[in-house]
């Protein structure tokens, strides 16, 4: 399952590499709502919030629905500007109907254009649906959905003081912690896709991220099928240290494509691509597989002794080890006339601790 966006005929300096202060905010936002999904940064989260004063954080919870699940578009610019009050600015210049809709989609959830016509400010139908979703996901988000179809311009002005006192509270102290750190990202994606063009550039954002052998579309790696446009305007990569391990797209219709990225670690572990992800899930799915992976966790077995310890037939053992093999879950070594089989646990911890703690036991 892909996001494809058409590139094709855009000119090369329609696909620019920039920092923005708004997108990396909006990372840290979705780090303090979803700690677990940043262990390395779970002790920073706790610290910010033991200092946030009370009422901060309530606005945060109030507004976490723009960047919780995901992260509503107009808080993804599309043209950085140096400064978190400049991208606000922006962000203030965007029409009522364009910022609810998005706030909605991001809220409500749903696929991208749920509420894009009609307009939920102005068609009755359609603004219940707007509530209808809201109410099934609680009553705070409920009231925030309420509120922003009653008062766009208040709850506006609220997000953007919210965001604001965000910055004074935390944001400014790690914006110039972490500048530098972008900054050298950001040049060497620049110098690559100056000297050897989209492709590896491309190759230096992710593992998930490719140029398609026609040129013309870039290919996310994502889980749903979906495909967007850059005609006409272009596509920005913006880097973050606050949100691996995220790979964020702005792809709905009427917005520029924007992807925020995670920059490069020391020694990174490369990404597993998703059908890799998918195969071993697969491998893992059937109960007699998950019987030989705990045998093989004790060390390594052949075919026979398999077949000895559960009782089944060594063509049986052997389809199942084939699988288990063809997903990168076992590892083999020649012995003589046997071949002795050993479980693959760097990769296989890599699915899940709890996985691996029931493989153990």
């Amino acid at each position: 399952m892909t996001l494809r966006i058409d590139i094709g005929g855009l000119p090369s300096e329609r696909l620019r590499f920039a920092a923005s202060p708004l997108a990396e905010l909006t990372a840290m936002l979705h780090m303090l709502a979803e700690p677990g999904h940043h262990p390395r940064h779970a002790g920073l989260a706790a610290d910010i919030w033991a200092e946030l004063p009370p009422e901060l954080a309530e606005r945060l919870r109030e507004a976490e629905f723009l960047w919780r699940s995901s992260q509503a578009d107009f808080l993804l610019p599309a043209h950085p500007r140096p400064t978190l009050a400049e991208e606000l600015d922006d962000v203030d210049r965007i029409d009522d109907e364009t910022y609810v809709t998005a706030a909605l989609v991001t809220t409500c959830g749903g696929g991208r254009g749920h509420f894009t016509a009609p307009s939920p400010l102005t068609d009755a139908p359609t603004r219940e649906r707007a509530l209808e979703l809201a109410q099934a996901r609680g009553p705070r988000q409920e009231a925030f959905a309420e509120r922003l179809l009653t008062d766009p311009t208040g709850v506006r002005a609220r997000v953007r003081g919210t965001l604001e006192q965000c910055a004074v509270a935390f944001f400014d102290a790690a914006w110039a912690d972490i500048a530098l750190r972008l900054a050298t990202d950001l040049r060497l994606k620049n110098d690559l896709l100056r000297r050897q063009g989209l492709g590896p550039a491309l190759a230096s954002v992710s593992g998930a991220i490719t140029l398609a052998p026609d040129g013309d579309h870039i290919v996310v790696d994502k889980l749903q099928d979906k495909a967007t446009t850059a005609q006409g305007s272009g596509v920005t990569f913006v880097p973050s240290v606050f949100g691996r391990p995220h790979l964020v797209v702005v792809h709905a219709p009427g917005w520029q494509p924007v992807v925020q990225y995670p920059v490069a670690e020391p020694d990174p572990s490369p990404p597993v691509p998703l059908d890799t992800v998918t195969l071993r899930l697969d491998a893992l799915a059937h109960p007699l597989r998950l019987r030989l992976l705990r045998t093989l966790a004790r060390g390594p077995h052949t075919t026979g002794e398999l077949a000895h310890a559960w009782e089944l037939t060594p063509p049986e053992v052997s389809r199942h080890l084939a699988v288990l093999r063809r997903s990168g879950l076992l590892t083999t070594r020649r012995d003589g006339r046997y071949v002795r089989y050993t479980l693959n646990v760097p990769d296989l911890t890599a699915l899940g601790t709890d996985l691996l703690a029931a493989i153990l036991r």
